[in-house]
């Protein structure tokens, strides 16, 4: 009964061994740097490195625009109320006298004839049909 016992207990231990090794060999496959998931780790990682700094760029620009945008709006609200001031003191002004008009002179004389003088475009304001 022991020599069954000792069989069965080096036949597991050896079981035991084949799969430590075989779990050792794919542990190996799945952390190369070069081609296996751990590069592929690797370049993730990289990659939510980069996104981060664009995120934060992204986020300082964002907070910049806005600032300015704010500005702009107060200065434009402010420079709405100066208008509204102007036009609101324009309604208190007289309403302007009608200037007298120069006299119209009299017509000349019919029989001459009125002269109508032609002018060329200068050639580099004409356009060049093809």
């Amino acid at each position: 009964m022991d020599l069954i016992a000792d069989i069965l207990l080096v036949a597991g231990s050896f079981g035991a061994a084949v799969y430590c090794y075989v779990l050792a060999a794919r542990l190996k496959r799945f952390t190369t740097l070069e081609s296996g998931m751990g590069g592929a780790i690797a370049v993730l990682s990289a990659q939510v490195d980069e996104m981060t700094v664009a995120l934060e760029k992204a986020r300082g620009a964002a907070n910049g625009s806005a600032e300015s945008l704010a500005a702009l709006t107060a200065r434009g609200e402010e420079v709405a109320r100066r208008l509204e001031l102007l036009v609101a003191s324009l309604h208190d002004l007289p309403e302007p006298k009608p200037a007298a008009q120069p006299p119209v002179a009299p017509p000349a004389d019919d029989d001459k004839r009125l002269r109508f003088v032609r002018r060329r475009l200068a050639r580099d304001t004409m356009e060049a049909a093809e």
